[in-house]
């Protein structure tokens, strides 16, 4: 049985370690530059706009996490959730929370008339690609992600800077 609720600022340790566990197992060990302080700040800061949820199991341990934002569907003119990390820990695997994590955000998005919650997943992961076609999800073929980051955004970034202050 899973236990859904909403992170606080005592889980902040856990979700850390959880985000540094989940980049182990995507091959990026070293990738994570969050902080303790970082983490607090935006889900607890005084104007979160990352939000957290948390899966217990019934002896109130935690097995795993959710941290999601709004995004908006110009299309559709309404919010939906974006769910950038979705994990669960390794021995917690198979009892249902992720699903559980899931299904809480798809009673969200509902519940506020949201138009969709969306993710991405790395090619190679068959285990979490099956897991999501099995909850009735489905990939959006046609689409890439890019990602503008590191020197490449500081370069583009201050070459916009001094073309607006000239």
């Amino acid at each position: 049985m899973s236990v859904i609720r909403p992170a606080t600022a005592q889980d902040v340790p856990a979700i850390l370690q959880m985000i540094r566990e989940l980049a182990v197992y995507e091959k990026e060990p070293d990738a994570v530059r969050n902080t303790p302080e970082r983490l607090a700040g935006a889900l607890f800061g005084d104007n979160p706009r990352v939000f957290a949820t948390m899966a217990e199991n019934a002896a109130g341990v935690v097995q795993g996490f959710a941290l999601w934002f709004l995004n908006y569907s110009t299309w559709e003119g309404t919010h939906g959730i974006y769910l950038e990390d979705l994990y669960v820990t390794p021995d917690a695997r198979g009892e249902g929370h992720g699903k559980a994590l899931l299904q809480h955000l798809a009673a969200a998005a509902v519940e506020n008339g949201y138009a969709r919650v969306e993710w991405s997943v790395l090619d190679w992961n068959e285990p979490s690609i099956n897991f999501y076609r099995n909850l009735g999800a489905s990939p959006m073929d046609g689409w890439t992600t890019f990602r503008l980051t590191g020197s490449a955004l500081e370069d583009f970034g201050s070459n916009a800077r001094a073309a607006l202050h000239g």
